[in-house]
């Protein structure tokens, strides 16, 4: 699983497993480096209209999105969806999302902060719960694949949380230490991801939770990603 940016096993910038690491990001993909909401919510609202429920506002769904997802069913519709409507739903959001992601792009400084990270001798990845397959062109697309010393996206069901994903991820990334990387995403389930393997969490509230429901998880909250990566670094220290 993943895509590696280094050769022969090491870092394209050349760090060396063996010294204190430099630091590094886990960066999230949708809603985070890809700035997507749009797209989601369009096809979060095709998806309800398949089951006769009304349209959600971006403010609602921040204020009650969770994962697992059918969990953020079952706060809008007072049950959780039966298996049969989850996966009716799921296609739809699915097959809009890739209908009006098209429109998207990268969010406001990205290709900066990318690159400032890497010149500065610091690594970063990808760990996304988007579709492995589909978020390898799309990274590769938008040019900036060579930043990344790994790119990982989902392989198996949706739905679920990125805590196991998570852990494959840093298992991969040769001589990168828990303690020294820092999971920069949208959603509280990427501070759980982070705490399951031991890293330190910045969230960023450009993408899919309010800033109240992001504060829950104990971890740095930001406004912009300029502000995640120097909270990165403090953390790092």
């Amino acid at each position: 699983m993943g895509t590696n940016g280094g050769t022969n096993g090491r870092h394209g910038n050349g760090t060396d497993a063996g010294a204190r690491h430099a630091g590094h990001i886990v960066w999230d993909w949708n809603g985070t480096l890809f700035h997507d909401i749009d797209a989601v919510i369009s096809a979060t609202n095709a998806a309800f209209a398949e089951i006769g429920m009304s349209p959600i506002t971006l403010a609602r769904y921040r204020e009650l999105y969770c994962v697992p997802i059918p969990r953020f069913y079952e706060r809008l519709m007072g049950r959780l969806p039966t298996d049969a409507e989850w996966e009716h739903m799921d296609g739809v959001f699915h097959r809009y999302y890739r209908d009006h992601h098209v429109r998207c792009g990268l969010t406001d400084g990205v290709e900066a902060l990318l690159a400032g990270w890497q010149e500065a001798g610091r690594t970063q990845s990808i760990m996304s719960m988007y579709v492995h397959e589909d978020l390898i062109p799309l990274v590769r697309g938008f040019g900036i694949e060579r930043r990344f010393v790994r790119v990982d996206g989902r392989t198996g069901p949706s739905g679920g949380s990125k805590a196991e994903h998570m852990a494959r991820h840093l298992a991969g990334l040769t001589g990168v230490p828990a303690a020294r990387t820092v999971v920069i995403g949208d959603a509280v389930d990427d501070a759980v991801a982070a705490a399951h393997v031991g890293a330190r969490a910045v969230l960023y509230t450009g993408g899919s939770h309010s800033r109240e429901s992001l504060a829950a998880a104990g971890v740095p909250v930001v406004d912009s990603l300029a502000q995640a990566v120097a909270e990165a670094e403090r953390l790092i220290g």
